[in-house]
């Protein structure tokens, strides 16, 4: 019967209440747990009409959460939700609406509805609520026990086109059948049957109902069923494992005889080398399930069947090496009409079904096999385990995950084609092809095209309504993929991390902004992604690709007081347009009055109504009419007059308030140009004052402002209203004042001198933009050519606070107007190698306070408002926000694609909007907003409002890599990969420059040999690097959980520096010499956490220095070999022990290691200690050592006592947080954390048990476990500080672990004091059974996360559920509060009465939480 969501959170209440009745105290060990990136892994695909009916929707099924996305006309994917499920998801399909079924339903009227088999064992009905923004279960069918058993009816899903019937399967044997019904209540079932029939015991717990007549078979004779023959005599059941299904419609003429739904199956039967494509027919009256016939064809293995749309009883099977079009009319005789020959893109080998199912029958030899088993829906099958595969290791599941492929056969059909469709399919070459049925007087027939696009083996394809082809991949970034000429073309990528085979967490300087550097995908799409924190952004618009040739983008206001933009200039290479900027952008190009057929290279406001804009011949100015503007003049025509150098181009301008400056390259002159009333909508523009320049200008920047706060410091002789900024080729940054009829007087200079460590200068060092800034003193910020920040402050004894305020301006009477004597030759824009303090007419020379390099190509930079405190957006390789900082540099960047130029934009609709220029497209959005995934597309605004998102970055590496270190003397990141394709080696660790991701150089291993750990240890003063491989490539381990004999070598690796390279390591050399850092009062120093200032938080990047002093290492480093010899086995393992020791394993022995005399060339054997079982894990604190038995579980050794694992455990990876406290991975999908508790009674025996203090299933297993948190400060931080400071104790965040999963799932498990894990446990319990927040598939919440423990283990926080708190509205929070506790544990172990209980207090907490950890 169908189960509706009262029921089951009844239900889920009851459970979970029998289960925490059970449960024991912690022991001290809080945890909760945030996913901050969810999986990536999208292994089910589906469109239809979800949100309305008008709508087109996809649904990407990633395993543990649901994402709903639409991709746009211009093929970009963009994510409109995801959610968790709290469950693990076997199959998706849509139920489609139709006028005749649930016309009565209000919740689903025209919309289509979601189904999904989980490891719940229910069917759940899902519907989106637009109001929620999320999916709903409308009701749920109970199938079969929870859990993922191959037996279990709740794998696989279909539904017959019309939507009146649906099939689920079971991986073996079994299937139901269920018709929609079409009542206007909410019970979605109308019949159901299964087959063959089960128990009646089972089917009464299950609801299901069994056959009246389950052995009903075709009245075929066996005298008719020839030895040739295709047809097979029907059996009792299916009886094999069920590989795909469909239903077939019947023909017109069926139709009115036989109702009955026909259901096609691939069945793979024990022993048997070919599959069986299975009939069966439900006989509704009846409710009987009859056998029609089995359809055996010789030659290739059949994988798939799916229905032809519009052509009732057609349907194609899709076999190893061909396809074949089936006429299934006849559903006793069933034909086949046409074969498609594939030729050899396919193996034709193929091991036996019975082989794979065999491993489960031995507990003891293939514990591995059962664990591994229960994985197979993250889509590593073990049908095709083959014997002499490593079942224990990781690399044998990515290399099922290719088998998988070949059961999928990725296809779709082009949506709402009846009428001669047609299918895009994929072969495991990755070709891409289509496929047209057509049907004509002479007969129906398949036309196969030729390849269409060759990529990489696609797991899942589907054809959407726009055109385009969106391709999934299981280990690799998929593509949408557009049709072009003769082929499919590439359009856009949709990210995928998967796998996160290691990562590793840096905090750069104690900055408390971690990066994380993760090995992700596989061979031959293997790559190294930073991921990072950052400031998402919410889109409004995307234009299409039409705006090629952008040099520039601007907008202006009418008046200097204005609140909002009111046009928008976008320049392109030969021409100019003026758009309004409002509700719509109107093309008003010739009301304001700007050459249309120019390159802009600078405009803005000079003054009320009066706009500028200059480009490389001359200097315009322009009085926007009314049609423009509401203040515009009241004439047909702009107002417009120009003025132009004497036979000089120009190169630069800028326009500020009353100020308009203009640079010419050959001679290099500095121009300022004044501006005179003639008349009414009538003035002139004139040459008011030039210089010669030696060096010519690469930027001029003039600020917005023309006053200061009250009280704001300014530096003796500067006065913002007459301050310019330039930048020059020298290179250097030059303060700069004109005043009216005293010229201009260079204020200060800052020159710009970098070298390498071998005294070359490094190149590129130009300006590209710079900018004044001012909090609570002022300072230059400059964005070099070469992707560098700079910040220049003036030395402190040339401040003063109290310096009045002059004023010019450029606007002088006819009458009063003298012509000014040009300075032929201005004093050289130079600096001497001093801080003393200049002479009056001396400029001041400024000191360099910091340097970082957040990318590889020029910096640009763009202030979010005219405020000289504005947060600036800085444009280089990569989007970035820079915040107005007291001190040094802080910034963050944006979760949006490269792009080429930003303008800020605010208007009445959008007060604090971005415009991004990306991929020829305007990107308008309206948040900008510091949450964790890819954001798609290219130009946009935005709107900045503080939440957090991660940032992900890829740099293509190829082949696989498995590990990844960071050295922090050469800032290279150490990488390790395998897979490689080349004659002469298959796997190396190469050094990998973090910011651009280039390959420097590598260490190449033997021919055959492969890597498997490495890890820095501590020689001396410096560090090298030690590398475990394996010199065979066959597996390193048994099924028995035994060491192969395979042998491995231990090899120590010196990382050195080359002296002979041009390019590399910096450091700061100014002009005033190296000296002057020493003395100088604000000189940056180390480990300095920049302060909060303008909505921002301190955040720096891979390649920040300190002190000033050093840049960036990126000279040409060297692995050089020092040590190597060969172990008895493979070395699986490697971890520092103590300050000059390491660990290492080798087989199921582990040693403790050094290096005799700090000689990396002599390493030396202190100890031996064996397990019973290879070792796959180590990691020591201080002198205990936790070693990861492959089937013991963990051991701790400490001096003379040891301490063992309470039941056997597959370790993935083992993390000690503490001398007692061990947090463990396994390969089940758990998370246990273990600790060693001193036994108060004696004991005689050294051997003791671990006390499993916590666990936590996550359903997906993480190779990879470390110390981290992506966390930076939020204004609202201190407040929440502030509330909870009686409860919070020490910095939680130290103890942070941090986890990467093979799906791309990041989780990071923060500890709790005991007062708020017990509050939010009775949260979580209240969310878990309340209609809005409980599992969506029906899952018990406490018995899904408690899954693989055992009873009364503790189970820690699920942060993903209690942040749906923060989703509801304060009514829904108090109704969820005011719900009866969920169990009798959690109201005993909560301290306090639940009537205590706040909104506002459990609010406080999971925001601190969440923005701290989301």
């Amino acid at each position: 019967m169908a189960v509706s969501e009262e029921e089951s959170s009844s239900s889920s209440s009851s459970t979970s209440s029998a289960s925490n009745s059970r449960s024991s105290q912690s022991n001290g060990v809080h945890y909760l747990a945030k996913c901050v990136l969810r999986g990536s892994v999208v292994l089910h695909v589906v469109h239809g009409h979800l949100r309305s009916p008008s709508s087109y929707d996809v649904v990407f099924a990633k395993e543990t959460s649901i994402e709903l996305v639409a991709i746009g006309e211009d093929g970009v994917m963009q994510s409109i939700c995801e959610q968790p499920v709290f469950g693990i998801i076997n199959d998706i399909a849509i139920l489609p609406w139709t006028d005749k079924l649930r016309s009565g339903n209000p919740q689903t009227t025209g919309k289509d509805v979601l189904l999904v088999v989980s490891d719940s064992g229910k069917l759940s009905f899902l519907t989106f609520s637009n109001e929620m923004h999320k999916f709903f279960p409308l009701t749920h069918v109970q199938l079969s026990p929870p859990g993922n058993s191959i037996h279990h009816i709740a794998t696989r899903l279909a539904v017959d086109s019309s939507g009146s019937y649906i099939a689920v399967a079971a991986y073996q044997e079994h299937v139901a059948l269920f018709s929609v019904s079409a009542s206007s209540n909410f019970d979605m079932i109308d019949k159901r049957v299964t087959y063959p029939p089960e128990p009646e015991d089972d089917l009464m717990s299950s609801g299901l109902q069994p056959t009246s007549n389950p052995f009903s078979v075709n009245p075929l004779s066996a005298e008719s069923i020839g030895e040739d023959s295709d047809i097979v005599p029907p059996v009792l059941n299916t009886g094999g494992t069920i590989w795909s299904m469909c239903f077939i419609s019947k023909s017109s003429d069926q139709l009115n005889k036989e109702p009955n739904p026909l259901l096609a199956m691939i069945v793979n039967r024990r022993g048997s080398s070919l599959n069986e494509l299975v009939l069966l027919e439900w006989d509704i009256t009846e409710n009987s399930v009859h056998v029609l016939s089995r359809f055996v064809e010789g030659g290739f293995l059949a994988l798939k069947i799916t229905e032809v749309p519009g052509s009732r009883g057609l349907a194609l099977l899709f076999r190893e090496g061909d396809i074949l079009l089936m006429d299934l009319n006849d559903s006793c005789n069933p034909t086949c009409v046409q074969t498609i020959n594939l030729g050899s893109s396919v193996s034709e080998e193929h091991d036996s079904m019975e082989d794979s199912f065999r491993l489960q029958d031995d507990d003891e030899g293939f514990i591995a096999a059962h664990a591994l088993l229960q994985l197979q829906a993250y889509g590593f099958d073990l049908n095709y385990l083959k014997k002499g595969d490593d079942p224990m290791s990781i690399d044998n599941e990515i290399c099922h995950a290719n088998s998988v492929l070949k059961c999928e056969c990725p296809c779709s059909w082009e949506p709402g084609v009846d009428i001669n469709p047609r299918m895009v399919f994929s072969v495991d070459s990755g070709e891409i092809f289509i496929i047209e049925i057509t049907v004509d007087i002479d007969g129906t027939y398949m036309t196969l095209s030729n390849c269409l696009y060759n990529g990489h083996s696609f797991n899942t394809l589907l054809w959407t309504e726009s055109g385009f082809v969106a391709a999934i991949v299981d280990m690799g970034d998929g593509v949408v993929l557009k049709f072009g000429e003769g082929g499919l073309e590439f359009s856009s990528a949709i990210q995928n991390i998967a796998p996160i085979l290691d990562m590793s967490v840096m905090d750069y300087h104690n900055e408390k902004h971690d990066q994380m550097f993760a090995c992700c995908g596989k061979a031959p799409e293997g790559s190294l992604r930073i991921i990072r924190n950052g400031i998402s952004v919410e889109r409004l618009l995307r234009t299409a690709p039409i705006y090629q040739g952008i040099t520039a983008i601007w907008t202006l206001k009418m008046r200097t007081r204005d609140s909002c933009h009111s046009f928008l200039v976008l320049s392109f290479v030969e021409e100019t347009r003026v758009l309004s900027v409002g509700v719509s952008f109107t093309d008003v190009t010739e009301s304001v009055g700007f050459l249309p057929n120019v390159c802009t290279l600078a405009c803005g406001l000079v003054a009320d109504g009066l706009l500028v804009q200059i480009d490389n011949s001359s200097v315009r100015l322009c009085l926007p009419t009314g049609v423009a503007h509401s203040d515009g003049i009241p004439m047909t025509y702009p107002a417009c007059t120009s003025w132009s150098p004497d036979n000089i181009g120009i190169s630069l301008g800028s326009v500020g308030p009353n100020l308009i400056i203009v640079a010419t390259s050959n001679p290099c002159m500095l121009i300022v140009v004044g501006v005179k009333p003639v008349s009414m909508y009538n003035y002139e523009l004139y040459e008011m004052h030039h210089v010669r320049l030696h060096s010519e200008l690469s930027c001029i920047s003039i600020p917005q402002m023309t006053c200061t706060e009250k009280g704001s410091p300014l530096p003796v002789g500067v006065d913002v209203g007459t301050t310019f900024v330039i930048g020059t080729h020298k290179p250097s940054v030059e303060i700069l004042s004109f005043v009216c009829g005293q010229g201009i007087r260079v204020l200060a200079t800052g020159t710009i001198s970098l070298t390498s460590t071998a005294g070359v200068a490094v190149g590129g060092c130009i300006p590209q933009d710079v900018r004044l800034v001012m909090v609570d003193k002022l300072y230059v910020l400059s964005g070099l050519r070469n992707g560098m920040l700079l910040r220049f402050e003036w030395p402190t004894m040339s401040w003063a606070s109290d310096l009045p305020c002059r004023k010019s301006s450029l606007f002088v009477k006819p009458d009063s107007l003298k012509t000014s004597s040009p300075a032929m030759v201005a004093s050289q824009l130079f600096g001497v190698a001093s801080f003393e303090k200049p002479k009056d007419n001396d400029p001041v020379h400024l000191q360099l306070i910091a340097v970082r390099r957040i990318g590889i190509t020029p910096v640009f930079l763009v202030p979010l408002t005219d405020s000289l405190d504005a947060d600036i957006i800085a444009l280089s390789d990569r989007p970035w926000l820079v915040q107005a900082a007291r001190q040094s540099l802080s910034y963050i960047s944006i979760s949006f694609e490269p792009s080429t130029y930003v303008t800020p934009v605010c208007s009445a609709e959008c007060p604090k909007g971005l415009l991004f220029v990306a991929e020829n497209c305007l990107h308008l959005f309206g948040k900008i907003t510091p949450v964790s995934s890819c954001t798609y597309g290219p130009s946009l605004m935005v709107e900045m409002v503080h939440s957090k998102r991660l940032n992900v970055q890829k740099f293509h590496l190829g082949g696989t890599p498995r590990k990844v270190l960071y050295h922090s003397e050469s800032r290279l990141l150490l990488v390790l990969r395998t897979e490689l394709e080349s004659e002469s080696f298959s796997s190396d660790i190469c050094c990998v420059d973090p910011l651009s991701g280039s390959v420097l150089s590598s260490f190449k291993f033997k021919l055959g040999e492969t890597g498997k750990s490495m890890e820095l240890i501590k020689v001396g003063k410096e560090q090298v690097l030690v590398v475990g491989t394996s010199l065979s490539s066959g597996p390193a381990i048994m099924s028995s959980g035994e060491p192969e004999s395979t042998k491995g070598r231990l090899i120590v690796l010196s990382l050195e520096h080359s002296q002979n390279s041009d390019s590399g390591s910096m450091t700061i050399c100014s002009n005033v010499g190296s000296s002057s850092h020493q003395t100088s009062p604000l000189y940056e120093a180390s480990g300095y956490s920049a302060e909060v200032i303008s909505n921002s938080s301190c955040c720096s990047s891979p390649d920040d220095i300190c002190d000033g002093v050093k840049l960036e290492d990126a000279e040409a480093w060297q692995l050089r070999l020092s040590y190597s010899t060969t172990w008895p086995g493979v070395i699986l393992a490697i971890c520092p022990y103590l300050e000059h020791y390491f660990l290492a394993s080798s087989g199921n022995a582990f040693y403790v290691c050094g290096f005799s005399n700090d000689n990396p060339q002599r390493v030396r054997r202190y100890a031996i200690e064996r397990t019973r079982f290879t070792i796959v894990s180590l990691t020591a604190y201080f002198t205990t050592i936790v070693v990861g038995d492959c089937r013991d579980g963990v051991l701790f050794y400490s001096y003379h006592e040891m301490y063992c694992d309470p039941g056997q455990r597959l370790i993935a990876d083992c993390l000690l947080t503490e001398p007692k406290t061990a947090f463990v991975s396994d390969r089940k999908g758990s998370f246990t954390v273990l600790t060693s508790l001193n036994h108060l009674e004696d004991n005689v025996s050294p051997e003791r048990n671990l006390t499993v203090s916590c666990s936590y299933y996550m359903g997906e297993v993480s190779m990879s476990i470390t110390k981290g948190l992506f966390s930076y400060k939020l204004p609202v931080d201190d407040g929440f500080k502030e509330c909870v400071a009686g409860n919070t104790g020490s910095d939680k965040s130290h103890y942070s672990i941090m986890a990467g999963t093979l799906l791309g799932s990041i989780v990071i498990f923060i500890p709790m004091s005991r007062d708020e894990y017990d509050l939010l446990k009775v949260v979580q319990a209240r969310l878990a059974v309340h209609p809005l927040t409980a599992p969506i598939l029906g899952n018990n919440h406490n018995e899904f996360r408690s899954r693989e423990s055992k009873v009364g283990v503790p189970t820690i926080l699920d942060g993903d559920m209690l942040a749906q708190f923060l989703e509801l509205t304060s009514i829904q929070q108090e109704a969820v509060l005011g719900l009866p506790c969920a169990t009798a544990e959690v109201s005993s172990s909560f301290r306090l009465s639940h009537s205590t209980i706040s909104v506002n207090q459990v609010v406080q907490l999971l925001e601190r939480v969440h923005y701290a950890l989301n």
